[in-house]
């Protein structure tokens, strides 16, 4: 602020710097509950799935991705954000885990025709719409820091994905609203869906590589499901 021939500069305080960094408060800040519910499901779709495309008993997974979860869950909301990313990576990476083993469980299965056309077609379905939800659980986690970063500076667009309101300017965002825009679960559900459904980027592109590998990683699996499992199922009826 300038007074007369003076500028009063506001002093870089760790006071300051605790206000400029830490989260914000309100409707502004990414809810979490969407990432959760997508965990449910995705447990659910989990157990219903034959026996023969599971891993041991049919209860343990399940048991151990909401023992990740739920205490993720709750270092969440006592502000122990370090354990929450903790357990939240490895909930994400053991459901990552039990799709890529269920995919290579029921390609292994296609030949021994013991699932019917109709447990084929409800497999490939579960296993598709968890491969979304599994892979928007990964972007939501990894871009720009994840949700506890984002929500430290809204509307960061230093991420690995590029969305189209990043490039908006200011007075546009301004003008509808969105000035303080930044993605959340439900604008990363929607890139899954897209990669699953059309095997590229659509309105959201990747910036960095490691972006660009889960997608093809996704791309492939949706691949995989979709033109071998449910056309295989289509044949035998």
């Amino acid at each position: 602020m300038r007074l007369g021939h003076y500028t009063i500069v506001a002093k870089d305080t760790p006071e300051t710097r605790r206000r400029e960094e830490s989260p914000i408060e309100g409707p502004d800040r990414e809810p979490r509950w969407p990432a959760f519910i997508a965990i449910l499901a995705a447990v659910g779709l989990y157990t219903g799935l034959p026996e023969a495309l599971t891993m041991g008993p049919h209860w343990l997974f399940p048991v151990l991705v909401l023992a990740l979860s739920i205490p993720g869950l709750v270092f969440y909301h006592t502000g122990k954000h370090r354990l929450n990313t903790v357990f939240g990576f490895s909930a994400d990476g053991l459901l990552t885990f039990g799709l890529i083993m269920s995919v290579i469980l029921l390609i292994k299965a296609l030949p021994t025709g013991k699932q019917t056309p109709e447990q084929l077609l409800l497999s490939a379905a579960s296993l598709w719409i968890t491969n979304i939800l599994v892979f928007a659980l990964w972007y939501g986690r990894l871009d720009a820091g994840g949700p506890y970063q984002r929500d430290k500076v809204p509307g960061n667009s230093e991420g690995a994905f590029l969305f189209p309101q990043m490039t908006l300017s200011k007075e546009a965002l301004r003008e509808s609203g969105q000035q303080n825009w930044s993605p959340n679960f439900v604008d990363y559900l929607f890139l899954a869906f897209n990669t699953s459904t059309a095997f590229s980027p659509t309105d959201v592109l990747a910036l960095a590589r490691w972006a660009k590998i889960l997608m093809m990683l996704q791309s492939l699996l949706s691949l995989l499901i979709i033109a071998l499992l449910a056309a295989r199922a289509v044949n035998i009826l």
